[in-house]
Formats: C-alpha cells, sequence, structure tokens
C-alpha cells in the first residue's frame, strides 16, 4: 500500500520559499495548516506583510491528513459547549463555528481553490440502536437555533449511506466536504498570490519578546514581527520560549480502495456527503472525487495489520457490494484532543497568540479562529475573537487519556466487535 491518498491525489501546489538571514514582517505565524494558512490569507488581505514558518510541508500535519469533513460546530453538542465554557461564552462560540462551513467553502470559490469541495451536507450514523438517542438530543438542540439539521429515521438514512447497516443518521446542511491537502496547499497558495511568504523546512528554534514585538529563530534566519500566530496544534515541535501545554495523543488512520467502479461508487453516498458514527471509537467513511471508498478509525499507525484486517471486516458488513476490491493507501495523524473537547486561544503575551485542542474538528474551526486570530493581531483588538484568550492553560492526565482511546480501539478492531 502506499501512503497518504491525500498528498498524492492533490492538485493544488505552493510556491514556497527558501529563507535565510533576517526578515521583518507584520505577522509572523508557525504552523503551516487550517489555521495558519488561514490566518496568513486574512492578513495579506488586510495588508500586511505575512510570513509563514512551517517544519515540513503546508499540509504536514493533521491538516494534510485530514478526513476532510467541514462541519459546523465541535464534536460537543452545543448545549455542552454552553454548559461548559457557560452560556454566553458558549453561545457565542457556537454561533461563530456555525457559520464555519460557510467560511471555508466561500474561500474554496473566492480562490478557485482544486480540493474536490462537495457541499451536499454530512451525515452523523446511529451504529447501534442507541446511537439514535443521541442523534433525536443533538437535533433537538441544533433545530432550536434553526440549524438546517434533519433527522433521518432507519430506511432514509441507509439509502442515503448506501447501507442496511446503521440505524439512522442526522443530516446538516451546512456541511460538506473537501480533499483537506488540496485546501490547506490552496490557502497557502492564494496567500503566496498576495504577497504572503511561505518558508516549508522551517523549524523554529526559539520565539522571544522583542520590545512591542517578536523575535523568531529559525533554521537559517530570523524574523522580527510585530505580531505572533503559533498554529502548531498537535504537531507543536518544542522551541524556546514557545511552551505548550500537553493535549491528548489521539491518533486517527485511514485506508482508501482502489478507485470503485460507477456502479458501485454510486451506491455508496450517492449524493455525496461525508459520514462518520456516534461509537465512542468513531468510524468515518466518505468518497473522494475518484470513487474511492475511504474508512478512518481512532488508532495508531504502528498496527498496520490490525487495521486493514479490521477495515476489511468493515466493509464486508457494511458495503458488501465494494467486494474484494484492493486497498491501495494507508496514513495516519495526530489529532489535538483538549480534555473538554473544545479549543483553546492562549495569549503567550500582547501581541502573541497560540491556537490548538480542535479535538478532530480542523478543518472549519481552524479556518474561523485563524482568521479571526488574524484580524485581532493586526488591530490589537481581542474583542471579536469568538473564543476569548485566556493567559494560562493547563492539561492533565493526558497520557493515561491517550492509553483509554487507543486501547479501546486496538480491542474493537481486533476483535471486530464494530458494526
Amino acid at each position: 500500500m502506499s501512503g497518504n491518498l491525500w498528498a498524492a491525489s492533490c492538485a493544488e501546489d505552493v510556491p514556497s520559499v527558501s529563507l535565510s538571514g533576517d526578515h521583518s514582517a507584520d505577522l509572523v505565524i508557525i504552523g503551516g495548516g487550517f489555521t495558519g494558512c488561514a490566518a496568513a490569507l486574512e492578513a495579506v488581505q488586510a495588508g500586511a506583510t505575512v510570513i509563514v514558518l512551517e517544519a515540513q510541508t503546508v499540509g504536514h500535519g493533521g491538516s494534510g491528513r485530514n478526513v476532510g469533513l467541514v462541519n459546523a460546530g465541535l464534536w460537543l453538542p452545543p448545549d455542552q459547549v454552553e454548559q461548559v465554557m457557560g452560556q454566553e461564552a458558549g453561545a457565542r462560540l457556537n454561533a461563530a463555528l456555525a457559520d464555519g462551513p460557510k467560511q471555508v467553502f466561500d474561500l474554496v470559490e473566492r480562490f478557485g481553490i482544486q480540493c474536490e469541495a462537495t457541499r451536499t451536507g454530512t451525515l452523523h450514523c446511529a451504529h447501534a440502536p442507541k446511537g439514535m438517542d443521541d442523534l433525536r438530543e443533538r437535533h433537538r438542540q441544533q433545530a432550536a437555533r434553526h440549524a438546517p439539521v434533519s433527522l433521518l429515521e432507519a430506511d432514509p438514512a441507509r439509502a442515503r449511506l448506501g447501507s442496511e447497516r446503521i440505524h439512522g443518521a442526522l443530516h446538516d446542511a451546512r456541511a460538506g466536504t473537501v480533499q483537506p491537502m488540496g485546501y490547506v496547499r490552496g490557502l497557502a497558495r492564494a496567500a503566496v498570490g498576495l504577497g504572503a511568504l511561505v518558508a516549508e523546512g522551517a523549524p523554529v528554534s526559539a520565539i522571544l519578546r522583542d520590545g512591542d514585538g517578536w523575535q523568531v529563530d529559525f533554521k537559517g534566519g530570523q524574523v522580527r514581527a510585530g505580531a505572533l500566530l503559533l498554529a502548531t496544534n498537535a504537531y507543536h515541535q518544542p522551541a524556546k520560549g514557545a511552551d505548550l501545554p500537553p493535549l491528548t495523543p489521539v491518533h486517527f488512520f485511514q485506508l482508501a480502495t482502489a478507485p470503485l467502479s460507477s456502479n458501485v461508487a454510486g451506491s455508496i453516498l450517492p449524493q455525496g456527503e461525508g459520514a462518520w458514527d456516534t461509537g465512542l471509537v468513531m468510524t468515518s467513511y466518505r468518497k473522494d472525487a475518484a470513487g474511492r471508498l475511504i474508512l478512518g478509525a481512532m488508532g495508531k499507525p504502528d498496527a498496520v495489520g490490525l487495521h486493514r484486517a479490521w477495515a476489511r471486516r468493515a466493509m464486508a458488513r457494511l458495503f458488501p457490494q465494494v467486494g474484494d476490491v484492493d486497498l491501495t493507501h494507508f496514513w495516519s495523524g495526530r489529532i489535538g484532543m483538549s480534555a473538554d473537547k473544545i479549543p483553546k486561544v492562549l495569549r503567550i503575551a500582547p501581541g502573541g497568540l497560540a491556537v490548538f485542542g480542535y479535538s478532530g474538528r480542523g478543518i472549519a474551526p481552524g479556518t474561523v479562529l485563524g482568521r479571526a486570530c488574524a484580524r485581532a493581531l493586526l488591530s490589537g483588538d481581542e474583542s471579536d475573537l469568538p473564543l476569548a484568550p485566556v493567559d494560562r492553560h493547563d492539561e492533565s492526565w493526558t497520557a493515561l487519556r491517550g492509553l483509554y482511546y487507543e486501547t479501546g480501539a486496538r480491542v474493537l478492531h481486533g476483535l471486530g466487535a464494530r458494526l
């Protein structure tokens, strides 16, 4: 099997530069993922000079390994977000992220980003009868906020998925899918086209507050900037002056089939939605533009054989029409999961922010928060941020939580107890 399908099928190129020596900018961004690239594009549109420093390549981290579901909101239902954050703060974040898919698809259209964008919604599928109780409650909460969501009972849900193995689904018309590597690299390409500098292969060794601005040391050079955004999330690399709290280490892998015949591909998710289920160890399923079926689930990549065997069983049960098709790609990524499943904006110092903890919801929230942080850093006004910055954030028991998720994934995939 080959590696990351999204890297292999990406149609976007980033005009990266090789930086060395001393440079200056209005805004320096560390991390070339959804957050960093959306922030760069927003800032350069406002007339700012922008430099993005990426240790590897744009989309190397979780952004280029994502499932590609452009969802509205977080994993948590909106009532729970407001319970955790407080009603006013939670309602503000819920409203901002409800607009997330629109922001993503507007950017795709405006800048001609080639990312297989499909906006026919997503399906949250009940993997067991008890899953419908959760979906009914989520539907109630979203309907109370006038969101365009529909609760599908078993028969219509099975028709939308193309499988008899689910018990209903929640359809969200705001949402859709993208080829995630294409989206993140398209954001970077658009930012470069408007004057931003994107430097790949530029790991940062130190950041420090320098008078009213920042000094960032990277491999081969230095950037001085008035404002700084640290957007490394689950792929943060330690650097002097750039400490972030540890996040729960959660891994998510995906496997893709060879392109299916038009008849078989047309029988699975015929309207083009992306889907995931209500299981604690969640499974995702979607297609790409070539008609490949892509299954994903939690689990470390070191157990490739176990995951591949699970995927075979899962496909046979969920989509028997696929038959014995070849599995051609296997890839995985790390999720930056916070204990309360709510992202964080950390104020490093005046003029410096860090964003992390998307808990698997990186595309739309990363776009929304990256753009908002860029505006706040350039204006010096944080009042319009959808998530109030904090001066300190701590996470505890992260290794134990990660072990809990990984153990659950290996047990379920090893025993074939799903679906």
